[in-house]
């Protein structure tokens, strides 16, 4: 499985790349506020995981299903980019530097080697898996955002209000894209 450790030894270097980076410009604290590094950050753990079980000869279902759920959060980060954040913020703003690696390239790499390497034997409780950390940055989100009002609304999803709107059509988008990973 050469391509399988390749492109995980790909999206492990350009996260950890691309986060240090930010690092160097913001606070880690900071940083970790952002899905798409939390996102990139968990991919890169799990396709870590990927590449020392594939050097070691087998890859465990628990490795699989980590690789599929880290897949379906970037997939969540670049859709949302090209969807939603690029037409308001502008997709030169969002793909340069390295913010090109953890919105594009990264979640790229990660569903070509999921679909075609790392997603073996997925039931269908890994799609509920796959939307757990929208679901779970979406309550995080809300109360720094809404309720404690300690972070700004970085993402717009609390515009004029619309929280309730937004928090269901990510969840909701998050369960639609970790199926179609799923059914792929």
């Amino acid at each position: 499985m050469i391509p399988s450790i390749i492109l995980n030894s790909c999206i492990v270097v350009f996260a950890l790349g691309a986060a240090a980076v930010h690092t160097r410009k913001s606070s880690i604290k900071i940083v970790l506020r952002f899905f798409t590094a939390l996102s990139n950050l968990f991919c890169a753990a799990a396709a870590l995981a990927v590449v020392i079980c594939r050097l070691c000869g087998t890859l465990p279902p628990s490795v699989s299903i980590l690789k599929f759920i880290g897949t379906a959060a970037v997939t969540v980060t670049l859709i949302t980019v090209f969807v939603f954040l690029g037409p308001n913020l502008g997709y030169w703003f969002l793909l340069k530097g390295p913010d090109f690696f953890l919105h594009l390239a990264c979640p790229v790499l990660a569903i070509i080697s999921c679909c075609l390497w790392d997603k073996t034997g997925l039931d269908l409780y890994a799609v509920i898996l796959g939307a757990l950390p929208v679901i779970l940055y979406g309550i995080l989100y809300l109360y720094k955002v809404v309720l404690k009002k300690s972070w700004d609304d970085f993402y717009g999803f609390n515009r004029h209000g619309k929280w309730p709107l937004s928090y269901i059509i990510m969840v909701a988008g998050a369960f639609l894209i970790s199926w179609i990973l799923w059914v792929v």
